[in-house]
């Protein structure tokens, strides 16, 4: 069963050749290099090297905060990253890739969630590259 949608697979082989770049912040960053960078770009600007050939531009990354009011958006950017089956037709499903531990996540609502660690990392690590408001 293949969880990458149909109309990116063939670009994937590709992604997979590209150069990862050197990594200092962890897990999350290191996610980010294995699983984004051919989409989003080395600074998460959205400007991979696949990106021009994506039929929906990726998003800058850098900047969601700033559009969430100041806030970065955790819930809203590990719902996208995860995927759920038939839902996105552009942005692969990650969520068996990011697999792992569960840990309590608590929203900002209070809520807390069991959250895969991998997943968490990586929203994590969105977080700390946003642009300054």
């Amino acid at each position: 069963m293949n969880p990458w949608p149909v109309v990116i697979g063939p670009l994937l082989f590709l992604a997979a050749c590209t150069a990862q770049p050197q990594v200092s912040r962890g897990t999350g960053a290191q996610l980010y290099a294995q699983t984004c960078v051919s989409c989003h770009g080395h600074d998460a600007a959205g400007n991979g090297p696949l990106a021009e050939d994506l039929p929906v531009p990726p998003t800058n990354l850098t900047r969601l905060a700033m559009q969430n009011g100041g806030n970065f958006p955790y819930a809203r950017v590990m719902e996208q990253i995860h995927g759920y089956p038939g839902r996105f037709h552009v942005m692969p499903e990650f969520g068996p890739l990011l697999a792992g531990p569960d840990v309590n996540w608590r929203a900002p609502d209070g809520t807390s969630l069991r959250t895969p660690r991998p997943l968490l990392d990586l929203a994590t690590y969105l977080a700390s590259i946003q642009e300054e408001i």
